[in-house]
Parts: C-alpha cells; structure tokens; sequence
C-alpha cells in the first residue's frame, strides 16, 4: 500500500535501486537534504508532521518512494514523499501542456496587533490567492509606539511565511523601507500546495464579492476599526 505510512508498523516494501543524479538536477532528494528536521507531506497532500530528516527518510524507503524538499527556505523545511521520477515525468507532461497564466500581484496588510481570527481570515485569503496563482506582498506598517519595537513587526511576516509555507516560497524575505515593512511570496507548483486555512465552506462568502479588491478588504476591514481605536 502507498499509504500505509499513515498505519503502523509500516509496511515495508522491495527497497528502490539509489538514484543516479545529473549534475543539472540541483533539487534536494533522500541524502541531499541538509536540514536535520523537515515537515513532512504525504504522497496524498495530507501533513504528516515535523520530524527528523533521517527518520522522514526511512519512512520514505519503507512504502518504496523518494523524500522530495519542497520548500527549502521555511522552517523546517518542507518534505514530501513521493516518487521522484514519476513526479518529474508528471511535471514536464504539464509544463508543456499548460500554457503560462498571467500573474498578478496582490497586496494583503498586516499589523502588530492582529487578533487571531482576522489573522487567520487573512492567511486563508493569501492562500486563495495564491490557490489562483498569484503572487502576494505581505505588508506592515508600524504606527505610533510601534516604531520603538520594530522586531514584533518581524517576527509578525515570519510567522506568516511559516504558515504559508505549504502554499507558498519566499522571494524576498521581509524589508524595511521606512515605517512600511513587506515580504513577497510565490505561490508553489500546484501539486505541492497544501492549504491549512482556506475552506471550502469559505468559499461561499468569498465569491459573494464582486470582485477579489473587495474580498481583500472585507478582510482588512478589522484593520481599520483598530485604528479609530487606537
């Protein structure tokens, strides 16, 4: 059974020949993978959990397939098991025959002092978003007080890139430019995306907006009542 790493004790099959590697292939698989923990994705998309490299690794060779990192730059980095030369011939057939869609970038803002359920509506629309293709520049402007502790507002996108990072890879960590601090993020290859705040009972709501500006700032809405209060 493929799967029946979700069963234990695992069911161990015929162990795979060692991959050969071009020079070419520069994507971290089995041994090539330098972190000492990785959060793991099962072949089906579910989440497995954090747990070491090592160990992820022979729980990969036990149901016969490969430990693929997915997202290098999150922490841990994301792993999936699959089978590599079968996911590389599925990801060619599809780059050829999927013509590139057009990408936009969306913008969604972030505060010091967000409260968890506005911070939770704002992931699960990042992942929408990012669900469709597109890129995000998640924002944050710090006002008043918040100027004198600006190391909240990092550990604020942090967080956000931990929490996308089954949905998304950073491109440009986050960055200072005055009071305003952003990050940006590329949505992952669909069949490595994995979405932990977008429901499907969201979507209801979702598409009751005319368009995705007015979703974003029914989301932002909170933002605004937060600031009259302060």
């Amino acid at each position: 059974m493929l799967y029946s790493i979700h069963q234990q004790p695992f069911i161990a099959i015929a162990k795979k020949p060692t991959r050969k590697f071009s020079r070419k292939d520069t994507t971290r698989i089995n041994e090539r993978i330098r972190a000492k923990k990785v959060r793991v994705v099962l072949p089906n998309g579910d989440q497995y959990g954090i747990m070491s490299t090592q160990e992820a690794l022979e729980k990969a060779k036990m149901v016969g397939m490969d430990l693929v990192e997915i997202t290098a730059k999150s922490d841990p980095p994301v792993a999936r098991i699959i089978d590599y030369g079968k996911y590389k011939y599925e990801q060619a057939k599809l780059k050829k025959n999927n013509p590139k869609a057009k990408v936009t970038i969306k913008e969604i803002k972030f505060r010091v002092r967000t409260e968890e359920n506005d911070y939770n509506m704002k992931l699960a629309l990042a992942e929408k978003f990012l669900e469709k293709g597109h890129k995000l520049k998640l924002a944050l402007q710090f006002r008043g007080r918040e100027n004198a502790h600006r190391e909240l507002g990092f550990e604020v996108l942090k967080k956000v890139g931990t929490d996308l990072a089954t949905m998304a890879h950073i491109d440009q960590a986050p960055k200072l430019a005055g009071r305003n601090l952003s990050m940006m993020v590329s949505p992952l290859p669909a069949d490595k995306r994995v979405r932990k705040f977008w429901k499907e009972d969201m979507e209801l709501s979702a598409e009751e907006e005319a368009n995705e500006n007015e979703v974003l700032e029914a989301a932002e809405a909170s933002d605004a009542e937060e600031k009259s209060e302060d």
